[in-house]
């Protein structure tokens, strides 16, 4: 089963441990995926997308 809910940067940010500010500067510096959804100019992700993200991403100071 797929997790489709959609995700914002705090959902993300409490998900691997860090700031809001840091998820938004992993955007701005191409770190993040691109985002799966833009309503009123927000972006969103799917939860499956941020854990796919997190497993493949390298490991940052310790944070899953």
């Amino acid at each position: 089963m797929t997790d489709q809910r959609l995700w914002t940067y705090n959902e993300i940010a409490a998900h691997i441990g860090v700031q809001t500010d840091t998820v938004r500067s992993y955007r701005k510096n191409g770190l993040l995926p691109p985002p799966d959804k833009v309503e009123g100019g927000r972006p969103f992700w799917y939860a499956d997308t941020i854990r796919d993200w997190v497993v493949r991403r390298p490991r940052h100071r310790g944070n899953s």
